[in-house]
């Protein structure tokens, strides 16, 4: 049972640690995230046209 109460300190501890990013900080990630996540999406898009005309092309 000391183990348990040992984990959930050292746990309490760990969190007390943290430093969340502010408001600023946390829209520009996530302007980064959804900027990343449309360029993939366009990328793929690209690949799998092309795949797509290249298949057609050969049968």
């Amino acid at each position: 049972m000391n183990q348990v109460k040992g984990f959930f300190k050292g746990v309490s501890a760990e969190l007390k640690k943290i430093t969340w990013p502010t408001e600023k900080e946390m829209k520009s990630y996530t302007f980064q995230v959804l900027v990343f996540v449309a360029l993939l999406t366009v990328f793929f898009f690209v690949v799998d046209l092309v795949i797509s005309q290249v298949m057609n092309l050969l049968g």
